[in-house]
């Protein structure tokens, strides 16, 4: 290899090592069987949450693995892969990818990394289940709110009933 094929490599590992760190969340994929127009449906729904999709070759994943300082993620990349993450939201590439998987049987989720942590197919899957960040929030009012409210229908039956009496 020449020098410059080298350094272009080495840039590469180096701006891959540099996305595995930032990345809230990476799920690897193999979509070994997709046709270019799902692929390209999978992208566009990926670029539409603000997720990315790299399609990157095996050894330069491994080394940008090592470089970010992550371990047992080297298992996940055999065969064709890809890379899917997000640097700000940790269930939308798990949540796009298991719908996606759905009705595209080809694509496979090998395994992840979730904030930081090294996760199998299985932990990605049940991620993917868990509402995103919007309805989380959703829930906790609604949980902060129950009290409030049941406390305001207890006042107003209390009056309603004090109104009747008299």
């Amino acid at each position: 290899m020449t020098k410059a094929v080298i350094l272009k490599k080495q840039e590469e590992v180096t701006v891959v090592s540099n996305e595995l760190k930032s990345a809230a969340s990476v799920v690897v994929v193999d979509y070994l069987g997709l046709t270019v127009e799902e692929v390209t449906n999978l992208r566009k729904q990926l670029r539409d949450s603000g997720v990315q999709m790299k399609v990157v070759k095996n050894t330069i994943l491994r080394r940008a693995a090592a470089e970010a300082g992550i371990e047992g993620l080297d298992s996940a990349f055999v065969g064709p892969t890809a890379i899917v993450f997000s640097e700000s939201e940790v269930v939308a590439p798990a949540k796009i990818i298991s719908e996606f998987a759905k009705k595209a049987e080809e694509l496979e989720i090998k395994g992840g990394m979730i904030e930081g942590k090294v996760a199998s197919a299985e932990e990605v899957k049940a991620l993917a289940s868990l509402p995103d960040r919007d309805g989380l929030l959703s829930m906790l009012l609604s949980v902060l709110q129950a009290p409030v409210r049941n406390t305001a229908l207890a006042i107003k039956a209390v009056a309603e009933a004090k109104e009747g009496a008299a």
